[in-house]
């Protein structure tokens, strides 16, 4: 436990160590890129796709440890009994910070197959994480603003096009895919802006939701809604880093 340190201190080394392994787990996933890119073969794509899954929950069960290493965090949660990661689940959550993807890997890890979620596809960009996205099949979105699709009515739908195509791929797998219904992280702000019927949700943007489970549906063994609570407030990155 590194509790004793100054907080700005512990901060500075877990986001060391964070970007280290992150580096070393991403590039030990790049090595079945070229095999599974250069052989049009389905079942060593699937072997591929396996290893580099495998290797993902590996970095994973990493960060967990990172988080054990920098503080003490009290974990609240009911509902996992009976999991099965032989079993396809499609996740609804509550969205209020980037800590909710840390939050759900390390609920979820190894309990359900491994989580994937939506990522637009701007964020391809991000050094290494964005490829290894993309080798892990995480379904990449492009979303068009209401500016936009004003000049461009043509393009009314493609994005649920886009949804459809990108869960095409894991037909006949074992799947996890995580949708944050109200389509972006809630601030008080935004609920006010949109003027929300819910004390503590954004309106849902229902289209991804429908249009994962027009592709995927009958291969979903169940739905699980997740709400996910911090007493403290909404914690940022460098928060949970820090301690």
């Amino acid at each position: 436990m590194l509790s004793f340190l100054p907080h700005a201190l512990r901060g500075t080394l877990a986001l060391i160590l964070l970007l280290l392994h992150t580096v070393f787990w991403c590039t030990a996933i790049y090595v079945f890129v070229p095999i599974k890119i250069l052989i049009p073969n389905t079942r060593v794509r699937r072997w591929c796709t396996r290893q580099m899954v495998s290797i993902a929950e590996m970095w994973i069960t990493c960060n967990c440890l990172l988080l054990k290493l920098v503080q003490r965090m009290e974990w609240d949660v009911t509902g996992v009994e009976g999991l099965n990661p032989n079993h396809s689940y499609f996740v609804c959550s509550n969205h209020q910070s980037w800590v909710d993807i840390v939050v759900l890997q390390k609920i979820f890890n190894r309990h359900i197959p491994f989580l994937r979620f939506f990522v637009k596809q701007e964020m391809i960009r991000i050094p290494f994480l964005g490829a290894a996205w993309w080798a892990l099949d995480f379904p990449f979105m492009k979303r068009f603003s209401k500016a936009y699709l004003e000049k461009h009515p043509e393009m009314r739908g493609k994005d649920l096009e886009t949804t459809r195509k990108a869960c095409a791929k894991f037909a006949g797998g074992k799947i996890s895919v995580l949708n944050f219904l109200e389509g972006t992280r809630f601030t008080r702000s935004k609920h006010q802006r949109l003027n929300s019927p819910y004390q503590r949700l954004l309106p849902p943007k229902a289209g991804g939701f429908a249009a994962t489970l027009d592709a995927m549906g009958n291969q979903f063994d169940a739905i699980l809604d997740v709400t996910i609570f911090y007493p403290d407030g909404t914690p940022t990155i460098w928060q949970l880093l820090s301690g």
